[in-house]
Parts: structure tokens; C-alpha cells; sequence
């Protein structure tokens, strides 16, 4: 069964971009709320509602990675601390019904990973500092 795709992705290495613009159509971007579903090694689904940069136009999230390290570490700090600094992915959303009711729960049942829309695509950005540059011959 192929997964069920939403969404492009980009997860910012950059702590002081702010991303108000998109990278690719130089929209301006929305704050809005994501579950996103990230997959912590080992073995560990785990569920974050963030707010997060998003372009409607591109249909693009952009996170940026300090501020959803941090918030990994807050929530782990007095469930699992022995998670804190552990690889992690951020594969996908759910949407905030399934969300909710998971959250009810505090529980991922096996139908749950049913419910994972996967990231159409993950994009890098290279920020490449304004200023005068030599002309390339």
C-alpha cells in the first residue's frame, strides 16, 4: 500500500531566518499548526503540535530545527529522558482529529500510523548571505 502524501517539508538549520517570505515563490508565509508525527530512535512515535511557518502556494511547513529540538527535549525531559539528543525524523502530519483523539489516549494504537500523511517532499535551502560578491568570469 502506497503511504498518503501532504505537504513539502523543510526543516531550517538557520536560527536566524525567520522564513516571513517562502524560499521558492517568495510568498509570504502563515503561521499556522501542525501535528507533526517524528519518529525518535529507537522506536519511539511521537506527535507534536507546532506551530510552524507554512506557505499555502507551495503547500511548504518550514521548522526551525532549534526551536523543535528544544520543545523534543521539554516533552521528553519527564516521560522519556533518556531520549533527549537521539536521532530523530519528522516524516509526516495527521490531521488534528486523529491528533486529539490520540492524544486523549496518550497511546498509539497500530491504526494510527494509518493516518500519517508523509511529506510529498523535503527540501534543503542554502541562505547565502546578502552583500557584494566578485562577478564570476
Amino acid at each position: 500500500m502506497k503511504p498518503k502524501t501532504k505537504h513539502n517539508f523543510l526543516l531550517s538549520p538557520y536560527q536566524d531566518a525567520a522564513f516571513t517570505r517562502c524560499p521558492e515563490c517568495k510568498g509570504k508565509t502563515r503561521l499556522r499548526k501542525f501535528p507533526l508525527v517524528i519518529h525518535i530512535e529507537p522506536r519511539q512515535l511521537f506527535v507534536l503540535n507546532k506551530k510552524c511557518k507554512y506557505c499555502e502556494k507551495c503547500d511548504l511547513i518550514i521548522v526551525k530545527q532549534i526551536e523543535l529540538e528544544e520543545l523534543l527535549a521539554t516533552s521528553m525531559e519527564n516521560v522519556n529522558p533518556e531520549l533527549i539528543g537521539n536521532n530523530y525524523l519528522v516524516f509526516g502530519t495527521v490531521d488534528f482529529k486523529d491528533w486529539k483523539e490520540t492524544a486523549q489516549r496518550k497511546t498509539y494504537s497500530s491504526d494510527f500510523i494509518d493516518k500519517v500523511y508523509v511529506f510529498k517532499d523535503v527540501w534543503n535551502v542554502e541562505i547565502i548571505p546578502g552583500g557584494w560578491y566578485p562577478s564570476e568570469k
